[in-house]
């Protein structure tokens, strides 16, 4: 509804391609909500290590994968050596690993899959999730283009995200 109401508003304030007043509070609050003026510092102990070789008892590996659940390479191949990851299972909890497809096409389509990661997580506050820079890798995306699906799981201290994530999220 918000950007619905700040482009209406844009064009009625528009004076030389120049924005006003009523466009420039808009445009704020539409700012402060997508960033909820937080800052990287809240989060810092919520940043997941570049470099994951154990984890603890209840610590969680979550890594990109491929739907065919063919975990050859990168994070996911760490995930199937030390964490428990099956071979052949593309997607969800396994051992001490939590798969999530990147290999399908756009970043779009891992949406879904980032989505039911974060409503497990929500749903076992009992582990900490270390994500790994999903897509990041042998999947070929940029941060900016994977940080944003995790934008939910910002109020989730369970969940921990790469630094590089943390700094597309809050800035």
């Amino acid at each position: 509804m918000l950007s619905r109401n700040y482009k209406l508003q844009q064009k009625q304030d528009e004076t030389n391609g120049q924005a006003t007043g009523e466009a420039k509070k808009y445009r704020a609050q539409r700012n402060r909500e997508e960033k909820n003026y937080r800052t990287l510092d809240e989060f810092k102990d919520r940043i997941a290590p570049d470099a994951i070789t154990s984890l603890k008892k209840n610590e969680i590996f979550v890594f990109g994968s491929n739907l065919d659940g063919m975990h050859a390479g990168g994070a996911a191949r760490a995930a199937m050596e030390y964490f428990g990851a099956v071979m052949g299972q593309g997607v969800g909890l396994q051992g001490q690993s939590y798969a999530i497809p990147t290999m399908q096409g756009g970043a779009e389509t891992i949406r879904p899959y980032v989505d039911e990661f974060i409503r497990f997580a929500d749903s076992h506050p009992e582990y900490t999730f270390l994500v790994t820079r999903i897509g990041c890798g042998i999947a070929g995306f940029r941060d900016e283009e994977i940080a944003p699906l995790f934008v939910r799981a910002i109020n989730l201290p369970n969940v921990h995200l790469p630094l590089s994530f943390w700094k597309e999220l809050v800035g």
